[in-house]
């Protein structure tokens, strides 16, 4: 009997060795995964724009705040941080978020989130005024989003309106045309009927030019966002790869093809070069080349310090910022 499980325990791990990545399996409910489910959801519900893994400037600190998504409809703007924590939270005496684990017997305790998402949402609108766009009273606010449903928040309704827990989420529906605001009345009264489209072209030209995290999208519809460092391979894969770095190239996809369901030995990685030209492009230029599968990306995932490599054979896409 002994025999057979260890036997067992050997095939297995030769089957996870050759036919999956260790760092994808890691990957697996991650907090980067929670936001683009969450970002998607978003989108069906109010037919409105996402950007997610913002990287906005702060003036004060004088480095780089990450912002996990900003929603833009045509009535408000949320910036919203997305905690995809699981097991029993509870609000501390001092503000702080205590999330126990009775599987693991133990207590995580964070920094209340709806006031970081209050100053990261002060940090949104310095960042907006600075690059053209003045705001009107009361249309930027933030949220925090437990999309998590293996979260228990007791009790539900101690937490602050902004806090939107998972019972919420599930229920959550695009809320009814709003009264105008005063704001958008006088624009009306005044004959300037395109005023509020006009902020929001410029919001959503502004949003999506702004600084982001690189972004890695995996099988199975995980992501990771971070930073991508290289390619790690054989010479001759990593020297024709050499071309696609973050001043000429946006975005790689891959390619795969596959014969009796076994894993091609070579991939085609196709990948956009930048236009920088304002007016007349004709959309991206792509090239293509062909390296092998076991090639891989060196990536550094935000807030990690192990640095993760992902074969391309799992990879679908890789999204670089400017």
């Amino acid at each position: 009997m002994w025999l057979e499980i260890i036997f067992g325990l050997v095939i297995y791990k030769l089957f996870r060795r050759f036919f999956y990545d260790d760092d994808v399996l890691d990957i697996e409910g991650s907090d980067s995964s929670a936001l683009f489910f969450v970002a998607d959801r978003l989108k069906k519900l109010y037919g409105a724009n996402v950007y997610v893994g913002l990287r906005i400037p702060d003036a004060d600190t004088a480095s780089r705040q990450s912002i996990d998504m900003v929603l833009l409809t045509k009535q408000e703007l949320w910036v919203i941080s997305v905690k995809n924590f699981s097991g029993i939270l509870t609000i501390g005496g001092d503000g702080s978020w205590v999330c126990e684990k009775p599987d693991k017997h133990k207590a995580e305790r964070h920094p209340d989130p709806v006031e970081e998402a209050r100053k990261q949402a002060s940090i949104v609108e310095s960042y907006l005024e600075q690059r053209g766009v003045a705001l009107p009273e009361g249309y930027i606010s933030c949220k925090v989003i437990l999309p998590n449903p293996k979260l228990c928040t007791i009790p539900a309704g101690s937490f602050p309106s902004e806090v939107i827990t998972h019972d919420q989420w599930m229920q959550l529906k695009p809320e009814p045309k709003r009264m105008l605001s005063s704001w958008v009345k006088s624009a009306f009264r005044s004959g300037k009927k395109d005023m509020q489209e006009s902020v929001n072209q410029n919001l959503d030209f502004v949003l999506g030019s702004a600084p982001i995290w690189d972004r890695v999208e995996l099988k199975g519809n995980k992501y990771v966002l971070g930073e991508f460092l290289e390619f790690k391979g054989k010479q001759e894969d990593v020297e024709a790869l050499r071309p696609i770095r973050r001043s000429k190239v946006g975005r790689m996809i891959i390619q795969k093809t596959s014969m009796f369901g076994l894993a091609p030995s070579r991939l085609q990685v196709l990948y956009s070069l930048r236009d920088y030209r304002t007016e007349g492009a004709s959309g991206p230029e792509w090239k293509e080349v062909t390296v092998r599968s076991s090639t891989e990306i060196a990536f550094q995932p935000e807030n990690a310090s192990k640095v993760r490599k992902f074969k391309l054979s799992s990879v679908s896409s890789m999204l670089l910022s400017a």
